[in-house]
């Protein structure tokens, strides 16, 4: 809005933005949310906003608007190392489907955002040189969650408003939710992921990071379209913004399986539970779910997901082992172990998962549940170093995650509260396949039930 208004240009954000940069990884600890980053590209593209605004021809919503994106996908002119050592040795050349469409709606690309290596765990601890360990903003001393660590770390700092991950275990949801931001996973195929690393064909959807449920639907709306490059999106209906603003949430029905629903920590449950009561209040009805073969669900999900992963990463397994993190090595190390027949039942499995879901939305018009079971955990020392291996942590992180996973269908975390430590808490909805529009709308309403925002510990403000 001041940009139009002419009292604050994008250039003049974008040189708060480097010098926010350069300071955040002078601090102790070191923010490390974005891992490459260049100054000229920053001013270039902050420039040719700045004119557009000034002739008042703005390409769309995100003209002038600062995001950055997961080392994940190409960006030109940075590395595509995907959280390695060894990846992305020459500079990129060509943009990956979502960086380009941010360039041609007149986004500011700040830079590429830390990385779990390879998306291989949730808690974004990464030790190499190149990454380092990527800090909350609302308790430095804990993780920001994974696999995209920086994007949310970067969101919930306030370094842009908008960031882009991708979500194969709830690596866009667990980050946004243990960093108090809005994060959306979008049906499988629907935002494009041409140009990021293949890690995971069958279980990764990209999605946004943001500060706002607004925010996440502008940049949904941009990015959401069939991609020729990109198969698994091309037969998608034409992403709507439908009801979006509707007063109130009547004639919704929101699916919860209460058994399901209270597999987390006490403190989550207490304020996920207000918050269901909260959008009962707004008009929505619940109604109780069963969601069946859970434990199946989970194991289905990781053996597709290691599978393919393992699979894809055979040349870096041969070639780049000794230059992994330990925790990546034993992940795939594990993912060695999955056979053919694992997969081909997983698979199976996965179907009928799918055909229990579609039951369940003829009943309902989403799914609601915790985000993640806990709070985000706590960086210890030798964490620094050696990095992080708490399988059971991996484990607990992705109970509410799988099932969107392996399914495909959407789902968004909204920030409802905090613990007593003061970490947040979110609520997560899921709808039927490419209907974004209804997490949208709920989203919105959920927003108004935090009635304060705690600011983080780490925050700038790069519109001062």
């Amino acid at each position: 809005l001041s940009c139009r208004s002419g009292k604050l240009t994008p250039s003049q954000v974008a040189k708060n933005i480097i010098a926010t940069l350069e300071d955040c990884d002078k601090s102790t600890p070191p923010l490390r949310a974005i891992v490459q980053w260049d100054r000229e590209q920053i001013m270039l593209m902050a420039e040719a906003s700045t004119a557009r605004y000034r002739n008042k021809c703005t390409l769309s919503h995100l003209d002038g608007i600062p995001v950055c994106v997961k080392e994940e996908f190409k960006v030109v002119p940075y590395h595509h190392r995907v959280g390695t050592v060894y990846l992305g040795t020459e500079p990129e050349t060509e943009d990956a489907t979502v960086a380009k469409k941010l360039r041609e709606a007149g986004a500011i690309i700040i830079g590429v955002s830390n990385m779990h290596e390879l998306g291989t765990g949730t808690t974004g601890c990464n030790p190499n040189r190149y990454h380092k360990i990527p800090r909350n903003p609302y308790k430095p001393n804990h993780f920001t969650g994974g696999s995209s660590s920086g994007s949310a770390a970067a969101v919930a700092a306030g370094l842009c408003p908008v960031g882009i991950g991708t979500d194969g275990g709830g690596s866009v949801r667990i980050p946004a939710s243990f960093c108090g931001v809005v994060g959306l996973k979008g049906t499988f195929g629907r935002i494009s992921c041409h140009g990021s690393y293949p890690l995971s064909y069958s279980t990764v959807s990209a999605g946004p990071i943001c500060t706002s449920v607004a925010d996440a639907a502008i940049v949904y709306s941009i990015l959401a379209e069939p991609d020729p490059l990109y198969p698994y999106g091309l037969k998608q209906p034409k992403a709507t913004l439908s009801d979006m603003c509707a007063p109130d949430l009547k004639g919704l029905k929101l699916g919860v399986d209460w058994m399901f629903f209270k597999a987390c920590d006490a403190e989550v449950l207490t304020i996920c539970e207000k918050a269901v009561e909260y959008l009962k209040s707004l008009g929505a009805s619940v109604v109780e779910v069963s969601l069946p073969e859970m434990e199946e669900v989970k194991i289905a999900h990781v053996i597709c997901i290691l599978s393919e992963m393992r699979d894809m990463l055979q040349p870096d397994f041969n070639k780049h082992f000794q230059e992994m993190n330990l925790e990546t090595r034993a992940t795939l190390a594990l993912a060695s172990q999955f056979t053919a027949l694992d997969y081909i039942t997983a698979n199976r499995q996965r179907t009928r998962s799918m055909r229990f879901l579609r039951e369940i939305f003829t009943t309902v018009n989403c799914i609601v549940t915790p985000a993640v079971a806990s709070t985000a955990p706590r960086i210890h020392e030798s964490d620094l170093l050696t990095g992080s291996n708490d399988t059971s942590f991996i484990v607990q992180s992705m109970r509410f995650m799988q099932l969107a996973n392996l399914t495909g269908i959407p789902g968004l975390v909204v920030p409802v509260g905090y613990s007593t430590a003061g970490l947040p808490i979110s609520l997560q909805v899921m709808g039927k396949w490419w209907d974004e529009a209804v997490l949208l709308r709920i989203g919105l309403k959920l927003e108004q039930f935090r009635n304060q925002t705690k600011k983080p510990s780490i925050y700038y403000d790069i519109l001062a």
